[in-house]
This record gives C-alpha cells, structure tokens and sequence, in this order.
C-alpha cells in the first residue's frame, strides 16, 4: 500500500479492543497495550490527548441534559414563611407562625410538620396531612394545647400557618415547617424562621429618619418651584416678544400707507364704474 494513504488495521487477537483505527500515516491499536511502530520519516504523528478532544463536548452535553432533568424536581415542591425570617414578641402574647408551600404537579396525601429546635431542647410540635388540593389540612399530632392550626389548603391557599399563644421566653428559638409530598416521589423541603420572646418590644427612634425625610422632600420642593418659575418667566417673555413684533408691524403698515408705497392704501384703485 502506498506510503501515506489510509490504513486499516483490524484486531483480533486483544478482547478489550473491539474497533478498528483508521488513520493516515498511523498505525496501532487505540485504547490497547499494543504500542504502535515508529512512524516513517515524513509521517506526521497525531499529538496525544487529540483523540479525547472529542468526548468533551458529549461530557458537557450529557451534563446539560442532567440538569435539565433534574431541574423541574429541584424547582417543583418549594415551602416559604415569608420575607422575615426573624420575628419578636412579647410575653404572653401569641404570634402567627406563617408557612406555605407550592408544587407545579399538585400534592395528594400531603404530610407536613412544625419542629421547634433551641439549643437545649427538640420537639415536633404540630403534625398532618392534607388529601388532596379540595380538602383542608387534618392534624394527627399536636404536642402543645397552645398551637392551632389556622391555614387552609382549599382554593390553592396551601396555608398551613400555625398560632402559638401564651408565649413564653422558654419558646425562643427555630421553629421549621417541614412539607413531604408522595406525588412527587416522596420530596421534602422545609423553612425555618426564629421567634425571639422579649418583654417588651423597643419603640423605635425614627427621628433622624424623619429629619431626612423633611430635607429631602424640602429639596426636591424647591426643584419643582425653581422649575415653574423658569417656565412661568419663559412664558411671560414669549408673550412680551410677540407684542412688540405686533407693534413692529402695525408701525411698519401705518409709515407705508402715509409715503404712498407699493402695497400702500394710497394706490388702491377706486372701483371703476358702470
């Protein structure tokens, strides 16, 4: 065969090499211990790793398509109990323990519970489940008289917000809902918001807040008057200007009419008669 043309070269004799190389100037077994013989003079070698150059972009696909996959998974069972994460009370008093959740494929059987965590002390508070998107959450556990369930799962509220009265400083600390839904191969999440139960809650000093506020309503309150007094002074010389153009003009009429010039009433014709 001539020197330089493609070459195959097919294996037999090796199990783990299944496939044949096919290659111009090369010659060997690829993923084999077989070496391949020295290269004539003029033959052009490929570099090593050049054959692997390929297989990073499947690499990259493969995990593309992974995420993907598990993309709607991650994304489809979310619990939230809202934007403050840290709540005060006073003692005595009760608070509204918020918490609700979402699901794009919809629940059936759903589970849910609240845990109270300190750093002394772990319990399940509250704990039930909901049937289906029409029916109302139904608790099988409650470990303290003083939490009521107050959410409502019916018209896609998916409430399940609990109050705890008669609060004591002994309840600071984690309270975390917990949401399990089978629908969805049994996938859990959860949210967590710290109560703090203090005596009495700290009036908040907004003076210097409410010194800011006067200054910068007082500065932009005199932008919009500087404003519409330029405008008011723009109108009035506009209006100034096209009077006196006016009285240009009306002079300018009454000289021609007195000189008798072209254009003047002086050479109006009197209409000819009859």
């Amino acid at each position: 065969m001539p020197h330089g043309n493609p070459q195959i070269l097919p294996v037999l004799s090796l199990q783990p090499c299944l496939r044949f190389i096919i290659r111009s100037g090369e010659r060997g077994c690829a993923q084999c211990s077989i070496p391949a013989p020295p290269a004539r003079s003029g033959e052009n070698r490929t570099m090593p790793g050049a054959g692997d150059r390929g297989k990073a972009p499947a690499r990259w696909l493969g995990t593309g398509l992974l995420g993907l996959f598990l993309l709607p998974v991650t994304l489809s069972l979310e619990v939230s109990v809202g934007k403050a994460t840290d709540i005060y009370a006073v003692n005595g008093t009760e608070i509204l323990l918020p918490c609700t959740f979402s699901s794009c494929f919809g629940f059936e059987d759903l589970h849910f519970r609240w845990t109270y965590n300190s750093s002394d002390a772990f319990r399940v508070l509250i704990e039930g489940t909901v049937k289906n998107e029409k029916s109302d959450p139904k608790v099988t556990l409650k470990d303290d008289d003083r939490i009521t369930l107050v959410g409502s799962t019916k018209e896609k509220m998916n409430n399940i917000s609990i109050v705890l009265r008669d609060l004591e400083f002994s309840d600071t600390g984690k309270y975390t809902c917990h949401v399990k839904n089978p629908k969805e191969n049994n996938l859990q999440h959860h949210a967590t918001i710290f109560l703090q139960v203090v005596d009495k809650l700290e009036e908040v000093d907004n003076t210097v807040t409410l010194i800011i506020l006067a200054v910068v309503g007082g500065v932009i309150g005199l932008l919009i008057l500087i404003l519409l007094i330029k405008k008011l002074i723009i109108f009035i010389l506009k209006k100034t200007r096209e009077k006196k153009k006016e009285c240009l003009v009306s002079s300018s009429g009454n000289d021609n009419t007195e000189n008798g010039l072209p254009g003047s009433k002086a050479e109006e014709k009197p209409p000819s008669k009859v």
